[in-house]
Formats: C-alpha cells, structure tokens, sequence
C-alpha cells in the first residue's frame, strides 16, 4: 500500500467531511449561487478550516463569475489549489546531518507525544539509523515505562532516571550517552504539559538551555506534537511553546480519529512551521512524512487528484 493509499484509508473521516460534503452539495448537478455558496462555506467551517473557508469560497464566487468555473469538479481544483498554496513545500522529514541529530520533542498532556516518539524511533531505525531515548518525563511513570517497553523490543538504548528526578540532568545524561555510543539520533521525550503552565513551561527553557550545554548547537530540532482533534484550538496552545522553546517543526496526532483535519491548513499557516510528520493510527508504521499534495488528494478523494491531471 503506497502513501496516498495510507492516508486516504487513514483520513477517512476528514474526507467524509470534505469530499463527501462537496458532493453533497452539488447533488443532482445544482448551479453555483449565493445559496450553494452558503453552503459550500458551512461545509468547510464544519471541517475546521477556519478562516481558509473564506478565502476559498471569495475564489470561487470571483471565478464563477468570470465564467470560469461552473461546476463541482472546478470548484474541487480551486480548493485543490488554494490548499496546496497555503501549505507550500517546506515540510515532511529532515536529513541528520549531525551526528549525533538531538531531537527534543515536546507537547500538551495527551497529544501523543510518547507514542509519536515510539513510532519516530521505529522508523528511523527502519532507516537504518541508530537511536537512544531520553526519558525525561520524570512525573509520570507510565511514559518512562512506555519507552522503556519500546527500548526492549527494538535494542534502542533508554536513559532513565529516577521518578522525579531533575529532567534537565536526564536530558543531559541523555546527550552524553549518546555521544559516547555514537548514537545517530537521540529522542529527548519530555513531560507533557498544558500551555498555561508557566513554571513547566520555564522547565522546557532550562532543558533546551542544558542540553545545549553539553552540546553546543542542541537541540538541532524541536518537534512540537498537537493533537489533530483539538482543531483551531491547538494554534492557541502551541503559541505558548513558541514563546518558551525553539520549535523547527510539527507533528499532528489522531488525524484519523477526527473530521477536523483541515484545521492543518490554518495551524501550518498560523504558525509558519513545517509539518514533520502525521499520525494516522495506533500502529508504529502510522506515522507519515507529511507531503503536502499526498494529503490534500488524500482528503478531496480521487476527484482532486483527477482534476489537476486533467
């Protein structure tokens, strides 16, 4: 099953909401007018597109009026385009040019950050890279243990410390053991906190300064997990990281566990960082490089991908 295949089995949901409703919509072949308009905007606003609902339906309204459009398949490519625009090309997965490539990634509680940590150890040992882990959640067990089971089945080396040690000192004796076994990637896991936690949020400052200590030019990136079915909301939530840490890129958790999915659009946007990868289950290999036409054809279902070669 190639990539595309993946993610329209694995967005389901979104697609139920977009490609489906523009169906819907132009049932029985029913002319562009102020009415369907209405409700071609409901339509995206119901998916979570935001104010990117707006801009498409101002697009259409233009071109149909120039005579340039006139039905569903059009109007598919205009949201086709306007989507793919918004996203641009900088996204999907980085080269390690560092050896060893210090990864911090950080995110609310439940986003998925652990898991996503599992899956991004899974494939990049697929790739034949080798990996450690940082358990740097000192507060909650459950997710020491998580990548600990995770270190076990794959031979990944864990650094763990003690239940409420100091993360920074787990952070740094995570760098440390990764030099010395000349590890190519370290996964520094970290506690997962709410935005409005200014004092876990201060803690994440100390851990990119003390990991930067032992390794000057650290964390090389910083991934920040959102949880894909929190929709415009995350935006919200990841500016606070923002203020605090350095992120260099996204990943979108639960993508197909929500009809939400265009809320992507607006939150790459908004935030003006890359999309690293996206969830798409609860299996190791369901973590995708974003690419940005893959998904979009993806959630506009074949329609889209058949008008742009016609």
């Amino acid at each position: 099953m190639g990539l595309f295949d993946r993610l329209k089995e694995g967005l389901t949901r979104t697609r139920a909401a977009l490609s489906d409703g523009i169906s819907a919509i132009f049932r029985g072949g029913r002319p562009i007018d102020a009415a369907l308009l209405d409700e071609f905007e409901a339509m995206l606003l119901a998916a979570d597109l935001g104010p990117v609902a707006g801009e498409v339906v101002s697009e259409v309204a233009r071109l149909h009026e120039r005579g340039e459009i006139r039905g569903e398949s059009e109007v598919r490519q205009v949201l086709r385009q306007t989507m793919l625009g918004i996203l641009g090309t900088n996204h999907g997965e980085v080269s390690f040019e560092q050896r060893p490539t210090v990864v911090l990634v950080v995110g609310v509680n439940g986003s998925g950050k652990t898991t996503s940590i599992a899956k991004l150890a899974s494939r990049f040992q697929a790739q034949g890279l080798s990996v450690l882990l940082g358990a740097c959640d000192t507060f909650r067990a459950a997710a020491a243990d998580q990548l600990e089971i995770w270190s076990q089945r794959s031979g990944a080396p864990l650094v763990r410390g003690k239940d409420g040690a100091d993360p920074a000192s787990v952070a740094f004796d995570s760098v440390e053991s990764a030099l010395v076994l000349g590890m190519d990637v370290a996964l520094i896991d970290t506690a997962g906190r709410l935005h409005t936690q200014k004092n876990l949020m201060q803690e994440l400052e100390k851990l990119q300064r003390v990991i930067a200590k032992r390794l000057p030019g650290a964390p090389h990136e910083v991934w920040l997990v959102l949880d894909a079915t929190n929709g415009q909301n995350a935006i919200a939530q990841a500016r606070m990281f923002l203020a605090s840490v350095s992120v260099t890129g996204l990943i979108l958790t639960k993508m197909d566990g929500t009809a939400r999915g265009g809320s992507l659009f607006e939150i790459a946007r908004a935030l003006e960082l890359p999309v690293r990868y996206i969830g798409t289950g609860e299996a190791l290999d369901l973590l995708e490089p974003f690419e940005p036409q893959a998904f979009v054809d993806a959630i506009l279902g074949a329609e889209g991908a058949a008008g742009e070669r016609r």
